[in-house]
């Protein structure tokens, strides 16, 4: 016979460390992104690395839209799954193409971050999240 008790202090486990993971680590990206927005809004010119040739304001841009819109979205847990892919994309191409050059030290942390939003792309933002909340109204109707 299963223990349930078990398993469901397990599962709370899983989702409570979900939220803390995804508040830990949507945190530290801000940290990357507000500066960014501020520099965005500001009155000095933007001069940011165009690696695949869209232009560095754009790049720029699509970069303050990952790393504070999306990190937002993450934090309140909406849309997670949709809001982590701006974010793999920035961090694959801040570690295996901009980087590069620059070696393994400045690669591991783009790769740190790049290994988190896969795993929230894979496992969602968890039962303490908006898109739970949103789903269980859903499901009500």
């Amino acid at each position: 016979m299963k223990n349930t008790y078990s398993t469901n202090l397990n599962l709370r486990n899983v989702d409570l460390g979900l939220l803390i993971f995804r508040l830990g680590i949507s945190g530290l990206m801000l940290t990357h992104g507000i500066p960014k927005l501020v520099k965005f809004f500001g009155s000095e010119e933007i001069v940011f690395a165009d690696p695949l040739g869209f232009g560095a304001v754009t790049t720029f841009t699509l970069a303050v839209f990952a790393e504070f819109v999306c990190s937002v979205l993450v934090i309140l847990g909406l849309g997670t799954r949709l809001a982590v892919i701006p974010l793999i994309a920035t961090m694959a191409v801040a570690a295996l193409i901009v980087h590069v050059p620059d070696g393994f030290g400045s690669q591991e942390l783009p790769l740190l971050f790049l290994t988190g939003w896969v795993l929230l792309f894979f496992t969602g933002a968890g039962k303490y999240s908006l898109d739970w909340y949103l789903l269980s109204l859903k499901k009500d109707k």
